[in-house]
């Protein structure tokens, strides 16, 4: 075989693997601009929902915007609030969920979902644990995730587990209070 065939033969796929390259690239261009363009989409209902005085109707767009850009966490910071202020748990937890379905790698994403199962009248400790768990796999360093796991354990009666979680919240200017206030009360400060 002629030394100029084989090169034909290599320079046929290279040539072919640059025009799927150079297609894959205009792809992923197109998705990329189509996202902005539905988070622009997402941040417009946001803000005509913020500007609403009717409740019912603003909820309905932030909910719109959620489907619009599922992994844009601004509406689902409005519904949260929404949701919180209204003491409607059921449907804080569901914001949340659906979070985590399209940013699972959100530690805030997490921390919340296990904050609004808390949030039930009594706390759903045992729905908020595992969220909490997830949070603090994704940060070991998350001081929220730590309380809460240290509060869940105590009240669960796994008392070592409780202290080492907690004794890790309890250096955190912002949960160390109420971290060393649940060590008081074991007995274990």
């Amino acid at each position: 075989m002629p030394i100029h065939a084989s090169i034909l033969d290599v320079a046929r796929p290279t040539k072919l693997l640059a025009g799927c390259v150079i297609a894959m690239l205009l792809a992923t261009a197109t998705v990329s601009r189509a996202q902005d363009s539905n988070t622009a989409k997402a941040h417009a209902l946001v803000e005509a929902a913020i500007k609403m005085t009717d409740s019912e109707k603003a909820v309905k767009l932030l909910w719109q915007a959620t489907d619009i850009a599922p992994a844009d966490e601004e509406p689902y910071v409005y519904l949260g609030m929404y949701y919180n202020s209204k003491q409607d748990s059921e449907d804080l937890a569901k914001v949340y969920q659906k979070l985590v379905k399209y940013e699972p790698n959100a530690v805030s994403a997490w921390l919340n979902l296990g904050e609004a199962y808390m949030s039930f009248n009594p706390p759903k400790t045992t729905e908020a644990l595992p969220y909490f768990r997830k949070a603090y796999e994704l940060d070991s360093h998350s001081s929220m995730a730590a309380l809460r796991l240290g509060e869940i354990m105590a009240q669960q009666g796994d008392r070592d587990q409780a202290i080492r979680y907690l004794h890790q919240a309890a250096g955190d200017p912002t949960y160390g209070a109420e971290a060393n206030k649940v060590l008081t009360q074991m007995g274990a400060s």
